[in-house]
Order: structure tokens, then sequence, then C-alpha cells
């Protein structure tokens, strides 16, 4: 396996950066452009985790930069193999020629994700957790940088294995019955095999369930901005985001398109969606885009309705008649805009299966804007989440216990109906197969080639 080489640190210019080179010939490549003070000193000859101050030096002995090396040892580095991180200041221009120097002393640029691929495949980390490792860098509020490294850490791989196992064990014990099928011995308790098939159930339906949890923590949590035209959408995202991210014009119908923009509220990321207003209009453009605020008011778990209070009552009725059904089950906030130039009368609502909440506000001139964050808050109805809690994140995860489930699902259905064995072992060693192939025990080149080539150089 070639020896490959990297910037790690961020893209760009900062104080220092850090050049990672990983592979067998690791050491002795950096030591032909590595000199260290001590010229006596190689990096293969040092302990690991060892550091050693020098200079990189070009072929004609010109010294590009003075930098310290990091030293890991195979097999205790990050991939595994034997590994130098060159800090090194971070000019552009040192970065790339220092890059450069390695290349034409044998080492190659290294791809999207190559340095955690190497990890996954030297059995450092299973590919969950390899995942994880994407995830934690693109964490953007608390409750994702503690799903990420407990993930990271091997939390949700033991969750795992540990099903795995007990689904092992009731897959040994019939297929022990099917070898011993002409003495009709039986060695496990149907009903204590379907108790423990049932267990095993409860916990993959917690694991597939907590997606939803997952992905509005990764992904933020979709809030729908809604409202008649003029109502003050627009206004209101930009007070939120406190940046002109949406054209704000007395012009009827100037949003006609999803804007979309997220903004951490207390530790909680919210994606807040901005979308034309709802209106009859003959204008095609207009219509497609009141067409995907439907659409968007769908997906989203918090529903803003702004109604500006100058509004009659009869359109405000028309609206929600429109608006509700596409509420069911979610928080819907009304917001009484523009109180500023007219007082607000909240209305009783009568809403099934809508959680309403109702308060007065003046996007443009930002009253009221603090208690709207936090209704926001109380809406998110996250959880309270600790460094134990295992919730899925990770769209292939959730496909792959869904499919578990289907497998287990099938294996209590042959149980409780007296299947016989082996077709019961067929659909336990199905369920065994999703669930490791979220690990990465059966995943083919493909899957991994996918997984790896959304990392960063470097990673």
């Amino acid at each position: 396996m070639s020896t490959i080489c990297a910037i790690s640190t961020a893209p760009g210019m900062g104080g220092i950066a850090v050049i990672r080179v990983s592979g067998a010939e690791a050491f002795a490549l950096c030591d032909k452009v590595f000199h260290p003070r001590n010229p006596h000193k190689r990096l293969a000859s040092q302990p690991a985790y060892s550091l050693l101050y020098g200079s990189i030096r070009e072929e004609k002995g010109e010294t590009v930069d003075d930098v310290v090396c990091s030293v890991y040892k195979a097999p205790h580095s990050f991939t595994g193999e034997d590994t130098v991180e060159i800090a090194c200041h971070g000019s552009l221009y040192i970065q790339q020629q220092i890059l450069q120097l390695l290349i034409r002393q044998g080492c190659r640029l290294a791809r999207p994700g190559e340095f955690t691929q190497r990890a996954f495949l030297n059995g450092k980390m299973d590919l969950s957790q390899a995942e994880a490792v994407a995830d934690l860098i693109a964490a953007s509020s608390a409750a994702s940088h503690r799903l990420a490294f407990n993930q990271m850490r091997g939390g949700f791989s033991q969750e795992l294995a540990h099903l795995r196992d007990q689904l092992l064990h009731i897959t040994s014990l019939i297929e022990l019955e099917l070898d011993f099928s002409e003495e009709d011995v039986e060695f496990a308790d149907r009903a204590e095999l379907r108790s423990l098939a049932d267990k095993i159930e409860r916990t993959i339906s917690r694991l597939a369930d907590s997606f939803s949890v997952g992905n509005a923590i990764k992904q933020g949590i979709p809030v729908a901005i809604i409202g008649e035209t003029n109502a003050g959408k627009s206004t209101l995202l930009n007070a939120l985001l406190h940046e002109e991210k949406a054209i704000v014009s007395e012009i009827h119908g100037t949003t006609r398109d999803v804007i979309e923009d997220t903004k951490l509220i207390q530790g909680i990321l919210f994606r807040f969606i901005d979308t034309a207003g709802i209106r009859h209009t003959e204008d095609k453009i207009e219509s497609m885009g009141i067409e995907r605020t439907f659409l968007k008011m769908d997906q989203a778990e918090i529903v803003l309705w702004l109604i500006d209070t100058t509004t009659p009552e009869e359109e405000i009725l028309r609206l929600q008649a429109e608006i509700f059904p596409h509420c069911r089950g979610k928080r819907l906030i009304i917001l009484w805009n523009k109180i500023d130039l007219a007082p607000c009368a909240f209305r009783t609502i009568d809403a099934e299966g809508i959680t309403v909440s109702q308060i007065g506000i003046s996007a443009k001139a930002g009253t009221h804007l603090d208690q709207l964050e936090q209704l926001l808050v109380e809406a998110s109805r996250l959880p309270q989440l600790t460094e134990q809690d295992v919730i899925v994140t990770n769209a292939r995860h959730y496909e792959s216990l869904m499919h578990a489930l289907d497998a287990i699902h099938l294996v209590q259905q042959g149980l409780q109906t007296n299947l016989p064995g082996d077709l019961i072992s067929q659909d336990l060693r199905a369920c065994i197969h999703h669930l490791s192939d979220i690990v990465g025990d059966v995943s083919n080149d493909m899957v991994l080639k996918t997984i790896f080539e959304r990392f960063c150089v470097g990673k």
C-alpha cells in the first residue's frame, strides 16, 4: 500500500498547518526532506509519540520552513500505519512546497477520507465509527457533537454487537436442533425464544425510531415560515439570522422560491425555511413557489404562521382551512406580526392534532423575537441527551435497521406459527447481515467508496 500525504488542517492560511504522511515508507520519505536540529537523529529511530524539531529543505539545500515532526508508529496511530505529522507555518506557499517535496520523494496525494479509510481497513475502527469522524468534523451544535463523539467512541457499535450476540445465540440453538432433527431433540424452549426475539425487536425499533431525533439534531430542526404575501416572512427570516438573506419588498409575490438557512438557538440547530406567500395567482412561477410552500410545511417539524394584524377575519379563516391540514402532528406557532402598527387579538384556535402557540411580534422592529426563540426551543421537543445515549443520525444506518426490523418480524412470525427451524434460521441470518452491514463487516468496495469520498482531503 502506497504512502500518502495531505494537508490535515482546514484549507487556507493560518498560524499553523499540519501535513500528515502515512504508510510503510512514511519515516524514510520524510527523512529525505526533514533535517532535525541534531543531525544524528532520524524519524524512524525516535520513540513513538515523540516530537522532533528541524527544517524542511529542498533538494538543493534551501530551507522551506522550520517545522516540528510528530512520530506515530504502527499500529499505534490513527491509521494503524507509521505516520508523521509535520507542523509548519500556515503559509499557503509553504504548505504546497512541502507537499510537492514529499510527492517528488515518492508520496502520493491522499484521496478524500483515505486516512480514515485506512484506519477502518486496518481495524482501528469499524465503519459506523469511521462515518462518525465526518459527523464530528461537521458538528454545528453541542448535541450533534455529543452524538458524533459517542458514536466515534463505539457507543453505537457496542449496542449492535450486543444485538448480534443475542441473534447468534438464537441461531445457534435453532441450527443445533436441525443437526439432531432425527432424534427430535429440542435445545430451547420456543416461548423463551419468542421472548428473546421480542426483546431484540424492541431494541431495533428503538434505534430506528431515534433517527427522527438524530436527523433533526444533525441537519437542524426544519421550521417553515408561512403566510400571505407581504405578511413579513422574509423580514422575519432576516431578523432571526441577523443578515439580509431574503429580499424584502412591498411588491406582492417577491419570494417565489424556498430560501433556507440555519441558526443555533440555546445549543439547538434550527433550519428556517422562508416560503412563497400563499395567495391565488395566475403567475405560473409564483404558483410553483406556492406548491413548494405546502411541500415544505409537510416536511417541517415546526410551522411559523405569520398573520398581519390588520388581516380581515374571513381571510384568516380561509387561510386556516388551507394551512391546518398540513400541520397535523406538528407544532404551530401563530405570529401576529406588525404589532407596532396595530394591536393583535389572539383568537381561540380549535385545531385537532395540532399543538398551537400564539405570540405578537414586530419582525421589522425585532419586538418579542427573544420570546419567539424561547417558544422555538420549547417546541423542538428534543430529549435531554447524555454521552451514553445511542441515537441514529445516519440515513444508511437507518435503512439497514429497517431491513433488520423486517427480518426480525419474520422471525417472530415464524416462532409464533411454529415455522420449520431452517426457515427461521434464514431470517435470523438476514437480520444479522443487515446489522453487520452498519459496522462494515459485509460492506462491498462500492459502499466503502461512496462513504469515504464524502470526507474532506486530509481526513
